[in-house]
């Protein structure tokens, strides 16, 4: 089975999902090319731990903005709006921990098989798709990428 996958510009390899875990989390190393930011969503079912492995985030959240390096951490707990950004010159690399499961599904059901070449795929992910999931999941998109953190 193929555990890398492209997502909106995001090169993401599931390390364990709700297989592997018995649902309690999924750990998912994630690439992000310069410049890359998520829109504004929240998890409503689990919540996220990112850890830094190389380069540089930034996290925005309802409560304010955290910039990691390599080494730091950030808690995002179930609920909060946020939107994180890839802000160093270099492809920013970290892991991100789920729990419980719940973003790997996403990832497997929409995103585009890689192919390990480093290309990006030719065609965009099925937006309809990637909706209609992020909803079953629980997940709610709220604004694009770097747009005002909504209070929620």
């Amino acid at each position: 089975m193929n555990n890398s996958f492209w997502l909106f510009s995001t090169h993401l390899t599931i390390l364990a999902n709700q297989t592997d875990t018995d649902g309690r989390y999924d750990l998912i190393e994630g690439t992000f090319a310069p410049g890359v930011e998520t829109p504004v969503h929240r998890h409503t079912t689990y919540a996220e731990q990112l850890y830094v492995l190389a380069g540089e985030f930034t996290v925005r959240t309802e409560g304010g903005t955290v910039v990691l390096g390599p080494g730091q951490s950030h808690f995002i707990p179930q609920g909060i709006a946020h939107s994180v950004a890839a802000t160093s010159p270099e492809p920013a690399k970290g892991l991100v921990v789920a729990s419980p499961s719940g973003f790997a599904a996403l990832i497997q059901a929409v995103g585009t098989p890689s192919d390990g070449s480093g290309n990006l795929p030719t065609s965009p992910p099925d937006l309809e798709a990637f909706m209609r999931i992020s909803a079953e999941i629980g997940d709610e998109n709220l604004a694009p990428p770097g747009a005002p953190i909504p209070r929620v």
